[in-house]
């Protein structure tokens, strides 16, 4: 017997309509509420309360007034950029950089700091995004996610890091770490699974639906999207071609999160600078 589907709590559809119509605000720029409506398929009635529902929460706020035909001009709506932040982190084998944008995008709090192998990965990571965020002039209680990018797969069980072979301290546990350390979301993601997400937003992948982005440096690795969605496999593996055994090549006989694969032995930075020499 197939079961019989609940309809949606008013609770709910209110947060779903809440959540079009932020995307529609950020996407589309200022709009009315008779715009919000049409857009939507809400009435009239509908959108003018979910608009002063956003108001209240500070969520949107009035940017000016588009004039019509007849009767008063319409009052416009914007996102208020200053209602949540996000800070990106990317982790290097020397180096950490934190950026902090508001909820449009804007990018307003930029750090940058050396590091070692000796560094305690919580303090960099804490220091960087309180460096970012207090460079922005952003409460930290505002700051809704923290995304962390590095080499390496990310465990889709722990949200942890693992075969980070040039970050010998970024350990299992670190994820919980942060989040007890910073009381926001923290998500760890692999750096070029992030490119690739970059690439399909505003780059050379921008409306292409399937592609492989393959990057190579001090390691090499891939990203696979598929139907827009990023594809990490069922370990979180699926981009992890630097481990790929290479015909000729020695296999390595230990493998630890310190070593390297073989294709990646052969193809990555280190081996042609090697061949240049």
């Amino acid at each position: 017997m197939a079961a019989v589907s609940q309809p949606g709590t008013p609770r709910l559809l209110r947060a779903l309509n809440d959540r079009a119509a932020l995307e529609l605000l950020l996407s589309r720029g200022p709009l009315t509420r008779s715009q919000l409506g049409e857009m939507t398929g809400l009435s009239k009635v509908t959108a003018s309360q979910l608009v002063e529902r956003l108001e209240e929460r500070g969520l949107v706020q009035r940017v000016g007034e588009q004039a019509g035909g007849r009767g008063p001009n319409a009052q416009l709506y914007s996102v208020r950029p200053g209602s949540a932040y996000v800070v990106g982190v990317e982790v290097g084998p020397d180096h950490v950089v934190a950026a902090c944008a508001d909820i449009t995008g804007d990018i307003i709090g930029r750090v940058e700091h050396s590091t070692g192998d000796t560094d305690d990965p919580v303090g960099v990571v804490h220091n960087a995004v309180l460096g970012a965020v207090k460079q922005a002039e952003a409460p930290m209680a505002d700051v809704r996610r923290i995304i962390l990018g590095t080499p390496g797969l990310v465990d889709p069980a722990t949200g942890d890091i693992a075969f980070a072979w040039d970050l010998p301290r970024w350990h299992r546990g670190l994820a919980a770490a942060l989040r007890d350390d910073l009381h926001t979301t923290i998500i760890f993601e692999n750096d070029v699974n992030l490119a690739a997400v970059a690439e399909s937003h505003n780059g050379a992948a921008r409306d292409v639906k399937d592609f492989l982005l393959v990057w190579v440096g001090r390691g090499i690795g891939l990203a696979v999207v598929l139907n827009g969605k990023l594809h990490r496999g069922f370990s979180g593996a699926a981009g992890e071609i630097g481990y790929l055994p290479v015909p000729g090549a020695e296999i390595p006989r230990e493998v630890s999160r310190r070593g390297k694969g073989a294709f990646q032995q052969i193809a990555a930075s280190d081996a042609a600078r090697a061949v240049a020499r």
